[in-house]
């Protein structure tokens, strides 16, 4: 009997080491797995922070390194999520055994804003000594711990109340008159249309998609009744938007670009444009605040073009669309307008035939890329460097610096590009990205920021203001009428210049509504995003 306790004793002491052995192994893989999210983690914030660098530094030198920065923000978000999820894994296998547990090394985390009100929660002090449990404590000094909450949306009626009062004399009733409504029918206070509009224009949310999150709240509103509030809405902003549909005509020098917008038709879609005209005089230190113009049409036919720059003379900076050319034909009334093209557009065609990521991407060879295509980006890439340099100077100065140093690459460009055009057949892709640069005359309006200071090298600030467009087509994906993508348009015009100037849109849309309807013709310039301040601080001025 003593041999089998012996040995039952020693089996369990086996038992017990075996055991031992597979936590602290379960610990150890825990840890592992932990260090190896955290690396993954950390090596891809390393490497989104390299890009958004080299883009600082270099520009768009590559066309899709935008699109390549949202998709690794995109990883790093989900790789932080496992890193997180496996360093609380590792902590409680880390609490059952005598192994050291896994501390992650975090980013450091940004201070709260401190305009942020602060609530004081203080738990309940001691009332006895926690070693000694004697009652003679004093308050030696306090640890904050700060945590981030938000308060969830908050609906509320506000009761606007006008006592009647009789007179006892000559029995006339007195009542103060009523006050005024942003939209005739003012069952709405500005902020919530000013969110409204917002949500449908700015962050591209439809209004079934707002009436179906507000029953949610609680709050039940119909379809046709936000529609209806949208629609009076449009008419009550009707004054900015003259004064800015006005302030960007009044441009020496404009940008000018179109997108398509899927249009609601009969048995389904058609493709219909909205075009945008920008001014944008930062670049060469011109004072004016920049604003934007937005248009509508059903079609991209030249006859919208000059409708809407009717009257307007100045340097159009666009794409090589043959829709504008009636602006610069000389019988023109009042005068021709000055062509000046992209070379962002220009610089396009050849990194398409210079990409090797590109070329791998689509199953070709790696060196089946154009050295004539590649030599033209790097030329190109030298003329972009020095206008980085010389952006948001005095327009004189730049033209000095562009003869000094641009003209010089341009004309060498020049040179380059037609002695590589002798040697090509014409329906060679670089030969078709060259003559694209040289069909109709086309290199003068290239070569037109040489003369002028005032005009940009690209066409972006066009293309960004478009921006939002492209993104809302995915979420609503089309205009339900012309009238429809009018209204969209003219949002747009009110939305994106407050974000050009620096503006919330929702807060300058809710306090313009507000003070709009009391406010007379001389002051509605005072509610431009250039020149708004919120009402707090006009009144505390």
């Amino acid at each position: 009997m003593s041999d089998a306790a012996s040995e039952i004793a020693r089996l369990r002491a086996a038992l017990a080491a075996s055991e031992a052995r597979a936590e602290a192994a379960e610990s150890e893989l825990a840890q592992t797995r932990a260090v190896v999210s955290t690396s993954e983690a950390m090596i891809k914030h390393l490497r989104l922070e390299i890009a958004k660098l080299r883009r600082e530094q270099y520009g768009h030198s590559s066309e899709r390194r935008a699109r390549l920065i949202d998709q690794m923000e995109l990883q790093l978000e989900e790789l932080e999520a496992a890193a997180t999820e496996d360093e609380i894994a590792a902590e409680k296998v880390a609490k059952t055994t005598t192994v050291a547990g896994f501390e992650r090394r975090r980013p450091a985390r940004k201070p709260f804003p401190e305009h942020l009100p602060r609530e004081r929660v203080v738990i309940s002090a001691p009332t006895a000594c926690s070693c000694c449990g004697s009652d003679r404590i004093v308050k030696m000094g306090e640890d904050v711990t700060e945590t981030l909450e938000v308060i969830p949306r908050q609906w509320k009626v506000i009761q606007t109340v006008r006592e009647k009062f009789t007179c006892r004399q000559c029995e006339k009733i007195s009542q103060s008159p009523a006050p005024f409504h942003p939209t005739p029918r003012g069952w709405a206070g500005p902020n919530l249309l000013a969110m409204i509009l917002f949500e449908k224009f700015g962050q591209h949310q439809p209004l079934n998609r707002q009436v179906e999150r507000y029953a949610k709240e609680g709050v039940e509103v119909s379809l046709s009744t936000l529609a209806d509030q949208v629609g009076a809405c449009t008419v009550a902003l009707e004054p900015i938007h003259a004064l800015i549909r006005a302030h960007v005509l009044a441009a020496e020098r404009l940008h000018g670009d179109d997108t398509t917008v899927p249009l609601l038709a009969r048995g389904g879609t058609k493709t219909a444009r909205l075009w945008t005209y920008v001014r944008d005089d930062r670049p060469f230190a011109g004072g004016a605040p920049p604003a934007a113009l937005f248009y509508f049409s059903r079609d991209r036919e030249m006859a919208h073009p000059n409708r809407h720059l009717a009257g307007w003379r100045g340097i159009l900076q666009a794409d090589a669309y043959g829709g504008y050319n009636d602006l610069y034909r000389g019988d023109r009334d009042p005068g021709p307008a000055g062509s000046a093209l992209c070379w962002s557009h220009a610089r396009r065609k050849f990194f398409e035939l210079a990409d090797i990521k590109g070329n791998v991407r689509k199953g070709k060879s790696a060196h089946d890329i154009s050295p004539v295509a590649l030599e033209a980006v790097a030329r190109i890439d030298a003329i972009f460097d020095i206008e980085r340099q010389i952006n948001g100077l005095d327009a004189t100065f730049r033209l000095e610096a562009r003869h000094r140093l641009s003209c010089p690459l341009v004309e060498a460009l020049h040179a380059w590009l037609r002695a590589e055009q002798g040697t090509m057949s014409k329906h060679n892709p670089v030969a078709k990205a060259i003559n694209y640069m040289f069909k109709k005359d086309r290199w003068e309006a290239f070569t037109r920021f040489l003369e002028d200071g005032r005009v940009c090298l690209t066409n972006n600030a066009a293309e960004r203001a478009l921006r939002g467009a492209a993104l809302g087509r995915k979420s609503w994906l089309f205009a339900g009428s012309e009238r429809g993508g009018d209204r969209a348009a003219f949002m747009y015009s009110l939305i994106v210049t407050a974000k050009m100037n620096d503006v919330d849109p929702q807060a300058w849309l809710g306090d313009v509504l507000a003070r709009l309807p009391g406010t007379t013709a001389s002051r509605v310039p005072d509610l431009l995003p250039w020149n708004w301040s919120p009402t707090q601080q006009r009144m505390a001025a």
